[in-house]
Parts: C-alpha cells; sequence; structure tokens
C-alpha cells in the first residue's frame, strides 16, 4: 500500500491518496495568520488502518515547514491528535 498526501490549496484541502486513490481528507480554512482545521474524513473501506492519523501528520508537517501559521484546531479528531502528540503542539502557539 503507497500513500501520497496533496495539498489542495484551491480547495483549501489536504488529501491522502492510497494507491493512487482518494482515501481521506482534511479541510481548513485560513483566518488571518492562522489555519483552521474544520474536519477529517476517511473513507469507511480505510477506517481503522491508521490513516487519519497519517493524513493529520502530513497536514500539519506541511504546515510547520511551510508556513508560519498558527494552528487552530476545531476538527475533533485534529483535538485529539495534538493532545496525544506533543511534538505539535508549538504550532498552537504560533503567531
Amino acid at each position: 500500500m503507497s500513500t501520497e498526501l496533496q495539498h489542495r490549496t484551491s480547495q483549501n484541502r489536504y488529501v491522502l491518496l492510497v494507491d493512487g486513490r482518494e482515501a481521506g481528507f482534511a479541510d481548513y480554512r485560513l483566518t488571518g495568520n492562522a489555519i483552521v482545521f474544520t474536519h477529517t474524513e476517511v473513507d469507511p473501506a480505510h477506517r481503522d488502518e491508521g490513516l487519519a492519523s497519517t493524513l493529520i501528520a502530513g497536514a500539519l508537517d506541511d504546515v510547520r515547514t511551510g508556513s508560519g501559521l498558527k494552528l487552530v484546531a476545531q476538527c475533533p479528531f485534529v483535538v485529539d491528535f495534538i493532545d496525544a502528540h506533543a511534538e505539535y503542539h508549538e504550532l498552537e502557539e504560533r503567531g
């Protein structure tokens, strides 16, 4: 199984492809100096494979290296992910 993360800036969305097919996405909106993650979804056929975590980790790594934006997590999955992964806490303190 191969995975690829795409940042579709025109859609304000990160997309995770599995073997070339869309398996999940994370939507966001930009507000001032913040990126607000609003919704994460994984295809039910791929649930319990850890893909939501792969998707969010990739998106947050992109935010960390590709922008100076502060992170605001409104999506419950993103909130839980950040709570469980201290290495992303500094993103909430930026700005």
